[in-house]
């Protein structure tokens, strides 16, 4: 918390909230009889700010239904419980600036307001039990679990949905149960990060634990680690729980006897291709969708037009898009470690993806088999796939500007009128296709050549690229953060053999490095 448009205060909640209660009002229908729901988790002025932003819509008629330990950060949902694309975001970035002269709002008689009303968990729970199939199964699993909330919200919800589920409760990391917002045991509270999961892995070690859980403190995100057959621990990328997670909705589909062609799965254009290998060889639709950036701050909404929520949007809304032409989309995720599942939730959730994890490796068991065993199977029926994701430090966006318009105009070789040209080769691999996102191109496209993913804001080009015979592919995405000075790239090979692709990536690394990005040149720092 401090003080300027630029950071997250009082003032900025007060002028966000305002905006979107007017917004809302406008375009809700009975919006004063429906309410809205307010949720906070426990870091620092967590819950003052969702107060306030109860109050704001209390002041103005409307009902707040009031949830502790949800998430932080102002994320906005519309009523189709997705959060929120175009035009809304447009439309609350304006009635935001227009409620700029911030209200006298009371928070402490917020409590005997008739408007301020407790939510009613349950509906929560009854989609967490909705999601569970093998509640006998689980109750005779000898696995056994570690679960870390990262210092989180998620353990009360954790050991309820595991309730649900039939499995025998999980070991807790005891020093991480509980809330707090300091964060005292990891540099950062990402499970995702090199040493996050230290504590979970010695408690697991001294339990002699199968498998280890872990959400991020808000509980929207997934990671999983696996005890080896050496002692050692397999830490899952989100690629590979994605695959995983895809493995066990398709076994499910199959099942249910239903036709192939009326089932998709979405993934973000960053996440692994092999989920499209997969729908390519079953018969089934895959579709990408746009990323998104996670949104830290509400001060940029109140100054220009930039979306008010991020991240999961575009996998929601694609997934309700889909459902109304006529699919049954069971699950979404992205690469960094967010996971979608069933009809109700159409947003990552942590409780729901540890819960969809444990019951599977249960299953798997019962086929004598283990997480790291069945992926090793997907693979061999489908494609080595195997990423590797980083960043370039700039901190001059001209600089960076500079960087794509070369990619864009690769050598001075750009057409007439404007036509962009890029790299044609990556990794010694002909490059087969270009998605620009930012200029609206796409080469794979023809005739109009425009893209069906929707612009990015910033930065964003996508590479595909292949040797003659198909057996080697590449795919690289790199694109601008909207809220960190860096470039990022998302590189992924695939291939029938394992070390060809890792040795085919570590070319690709640094050809991006001193060709592409020309990072002596520019000044860019790395990780």
């Amino acid at each position: 918390m401090e003080a300027g448009w630029a950071r997250m205060n009082d003032l900025i909640i007060i002028q966000a909230s305002q905006g979107l209660c007017a917004y809302v009002v406008k375009n809700v229908k009975d919006a004063r009889s429906r309410g809205v729901v307010v949720g906070h988790d426990h870091r620092h002025h967590s819950e003052k700010w969702a107060k306030l932003t109860a109050a704001a819509f209390i002041d103005q008629g409307v009902p707040a239904y009031f949830h502790d330990g949800q998430d932080n950060g102002y994320k906005v949902y519309w009523e189709n419980a997705v959060q929120i694309i175009e035009p809304h975001d447009k439309g609350i970035s304006a009635s935001i600036r227009e409620q700029r002269e911030p209200r006298s709002l009371n928070i402490e008689s917020l409590a005997s307001s008739p408007l301020l009303r407790k939510y009613d968990e349950m509906a929560y729970f009854e989609y967490i039990s909705s999601l569970c199939l093998y509640k006998s199964l689980n109750a005779q699993t000898a696995l056994k679990f570690v679960n870390t909330s990262m210092h989180g919200v998620s353990d009360p919800a954790m050991f309820k949905a595991f309730e649900l589920f039939g499995l025998p409760q999980y070991i807790p990391v005891v020093a991480q149960q509980k809330p707090d917002p300091e964060f005292p045991t990891v540099k950062f509270p990402n499970p995702e990060e090199k040493g996050a999961l230290d504590l979970a892995i010695a408690t697991a070690n001294e339990a002699g634990a199968d498998y280890i859980l872990a959400q991020d403190p808000d509980s929207d995100r997934f990671a999983a680690a696996e005890k080896g057959p050496d002692g050692k621990w397999i830490q899952f990328t989100g690629d590979q729980l994605g695959t995983l997670f895809a493995s066990a909705c398709l076994e499910k589909y199959k099942a249910s006897g239903k036709p192939l062609s009326k089932l998709a799965m979405v993934a973000s254009t960053v996440s692994s291709k092999m989920i499209e290998a997969i729908a390519h060889a079953e018969g089934f639709k895959f579709a990408e969708c746009l990323t998104g950036e996670r949104a830290a701050l509400l001060a940029p909404y109140c100054l220009r037009e930039q979306p008010l929520a991020a991240g999961f949007k575009y996998i929601g809304n694609t997934a309700l898009t889909l459902e109304h032409e006529g699919y049954e989309v069971p699950f979404g995720y992205e690469e960094a470690i967010g996971f979608m599942f069933g009809s109700l939730l159409r947003d990552k959730d942590g409780v729901a993806a540890s819960l969809m994890f444990a019951e599977f490796v249960v299953t798997l068991q019962k086929a004598g088999k283990t997480a790291s065993t069945h992926l090793k199977e997907l693979y061999e029926r489908y494609g080595y796939f195997q990423t590797s994701n980083s960043y370039f430090i700039c901190t001059d966006p001209p600089t960076i500007d500079t960087i794509f318009a070369r990619l864009r105009n690769y050598d001075g070789h750009a057409a007439p009128g404007g036509t962009p040209h890029y790299p044609p080769t990556l990794g010694g691999l002909a490059v087969t296709r270009v998605r620009d996102l930012t200029v609206g191109y796409d080469s794979g496209n023809a005739p109009s050549y425009r893209p069906e993913l929707p612009l990015s804001s910033g930065h964003m080009i996508q590479f595909r690229a292949e040797d003659a015979a198909g057996g080697s592919k590449i795919t690289l995405t790199t694109r601008t953060s909207g809220t960190e000075p860096k470039i990022k790239y998302y590189l992924e090979g695939s291939g029938k053999d394992a070390n060809a692709v890792g040795e085919l990536l570590r070319k690709v690394v640094q050809e991006l490095s001193d060709v592409w990005m020309e990072a002596d040149k520019h000044g860019l720092g790395k990780p």
